[in-house]
């Protein structure tokens, strides 16, 4: 339902905003729910910090390589477009790339790691989520590919340390500075941009 309200909401009516907020509130009381009912899945499930540094070790020599690409790009393609708005986006994407990195890694890729009766090996299991998160993306060609080799990442380093906060605080930083090297958009614009009516 969250994916397909994305290209509903977010693509056709152009709603980003009310339905970042509405999808993250639901899923967070999901979350908040599921505690309660049963006590250690946030760990189980990626929520915990006891192996932060382990994953950032793995995450962040990623992390600066496709920063470079990004510029690279940008500067081929001309596409730079670095103002301040980037700072909120910067702050803010990184909330809505936890939501969006449980859903795809913990509800998807942990799930089919969890199957017992029909259980599957790690390569399927990261190529089916990485395929399931970069369709979500489309018509953006840029966008399919990108999250496509992010998920692919991602899905290798959950199924071996499971850490939620690492991999979305990265989808965040990344998918922010993809949008201003790489797509030449303004996130903050096209978000906040009908609320506060502006277009700079």
């Amino acid at each position: 339902m969250t994916a397909a309200g994305k290209f509903l909401f977010m693509d056709y009516l152009g709603w980003q905003l009310p339905f970042i907020v509405t999808a993250s509130l639901s899923w967070i009381t999901y979350i908040i729910y599921r505690k309660r009912k049963l006590p250690g899945i946030l760990k189980y499930w990626g929520f915990r910090t006891d192996n932060f540094k382990t994953v950032m070790k793995k995450v962040l020599p990623f992390g600066i390589f496709s920063l470079i690409t990004f510029i690279g790009v940008g500067l081929y393609q001309n596409t730079i477009n670095i103002t301040w708005h980037i700072i909120p986006i910067l702050i803010l994407y990184p909330v809505w790339g936890v939501i969006q990195q449980f859903l795809l890694i913990t509800l998807t890729a942990g799930n089919m790691q969890d199957l017992n009766r029909h259980p599957l090996n790690n390569e399927i299991i990261i190529v089916t989520a990485a395929l399931l998160f970069a369709g979500v993306h489309y018509p953006v060609l840029w966008l399919v590919a990108g999250t496509f080799v992010l998920a692919v990442f991602y899905g290798w380093v959950y199924l071996s340390e499971r850490n939620i906060y690492v991999l979305g605080l990265f989808h965040g930083w990344l998918g922010g500075l993809f949008y201003y090297t790489v797509l030449d958009r303004d996130p903050f614009v096209e978000i906040f941009g009908k609320l506060f009516h502006f277009t700079l």
